[in-house]
């Protein structure tokens, strides 16, 4: 399904927020503050280049944000499974799932209790086999960029003056990202997009991209064909439940009829494919995305704009009481949510398995 790596490589800052900028009354602080941007968004970079029909082929998948060296594109960084305890760069502790006791524990049978830190990423050959997170040896971030926010004086929309006799005020912040010069965004796609530069997100940030087919053989292709059982990690947020409800887990009608399928609402009309035993995870995060209708979309409109759900963040890691047997891109295209197109199509829950190991010290790929 994913055969090319697509490098985004800022030629100066990129656009850090998504929602409303800050109000006038309000210049403290960082206002929706999102980065890197979602996979929906580096679609819109096909739709530019392709034009909108694009993207409602039913072959285009892409999936993403990670990130990488330049030079090193095959090995990118995806984020940390979040049952690994980080602490200054390298893997403190690994939690397990007790079935016994239903609880978390490390390899001695305890429940850490001590600050580790969060949002860390772990290069994709150390899948499985990790040893240490990604960290700047010169700053300690776990992040290769910085927000540089700043005011920005607002624009009439036919002169380049600043529109003071504006409602929404003369100026608004913009929270810009500086990327290590030799870092770039990755996201995987089902297809190659033409190398060159391209308006990449708000205020007009140019961007590089290059594109770069997936090694037969690679760490990365071997993982993919790799059969999900009990216990897998999310690399990319999920949202699934019907086109209303989000959930912690695929939900599925138990009427398949059209009619049923738009109308419900309420969990009894809901069965999950899944058993779930338990889940590590963080506070959901919103998602949304804006769509082209090429059909109905007028000139000079905004794009339909999906409705607002709450995603699974990635990292999550799920165990399951029944293995799944067949790798992501086999699940079953019923157990992703459908907003004009399949949820599937922007990477939604993208998943790899987990070897670890049991709270009694036996080989299980049950955590």
């Amino acid at each position: 399904m994913f055969q090319h790596l697509i490098m985004i490589e800022p030629l100066g800052l990129l656009y850090g927020s998504a929602g409303r900028f800050l109000s006038p009354e309000n210049l403290v602080g960082r206002s929706g503050t999102s980065f890197p941007p979602s996979a929906a968004t580096v679609s819109g970079l096909f739709a530019a280049k392709y034009g909108e029909t694009w993207m409602h082929r039913e072959d285009f998948y892409i999936a993403g944000p990670f990130w990488a060296k330049s030079d090193q594109a095959q090995n990118f960084y995806v984020p940390t499974p979040k049952n690994y305890l980080i602490k200054n760069g390298k893997i403190q502790d690994k939690l397990a799932w007790n079935p016994d006791q239903k609880v978390w524990r490390n390899a001695e049978g305890k429940s850490p209790s001590d600050k580790f830190d969060g949002g860390t990423w772990l290069s994709i050959q150390q899948w499985t086999n990790p040893q240490t997170v990604w960290i700047d040896p010169k700053t300690e971030a776990s992040v290769p960029w910085k927000f540089l926010p700043h005011l920005h004086p607002r624009l009439k929309e036919d002169e380049r003056r600043v529109d003071e006799n504006s409602d929404r005020g003369s100026l608004f912040v913009e929270n810009s990202v500086q990327i290590d010069p030799d870092a770039c965004l990755i996201y995987l796609s089902s297809h190659e997009l033409e190398a060159g530069w391209y308006r990449f997100g708000g205020e007009g940030h140019m961007v590089n991209v290059r594109s770069e087919a997936i090694e037969t053989d690679s760490v990365l292709d071997k993982l993919w064909k790799r059969p999900i059982q009990h216990s897998f990690a999310l690399i990319t947020h999920a949202v699934w439940g019907s086109n209303r409800l989000s959930y912690r887990e695929p939900q599925l009608l138990r009427k398949q009829d059209a009619a049923r399928r738009q109308l419900a609402t309420v969990d009894s009309d809901l069965e999950t494919p899944w058993q779930v035993e338990a889940l590590m995870t963080d506070r959901p995060m919103p998602f949304r995305y804006r769509l082209g209708d090429a059909e109905n979309h007028q000139p000079n409109q905004p794009k339909l704009l999906s409705r607002g759900r709450y995603a699974v963040p990635a990292g999550s890691v799920y165990v399951l009481e029944n293995p799944l047997e067949k790798p992501w891109h086999d699940w079953d295209i019923n157990w992703f949510p459908r907003e004009g197109v399949s949820l599937k199509r922007w990477g939604c829950g993208l998943a790899l398995p987990l070897e670890a190991t049991s709270v009694s010290g036996a080989k299980s790929d049950v955590l």
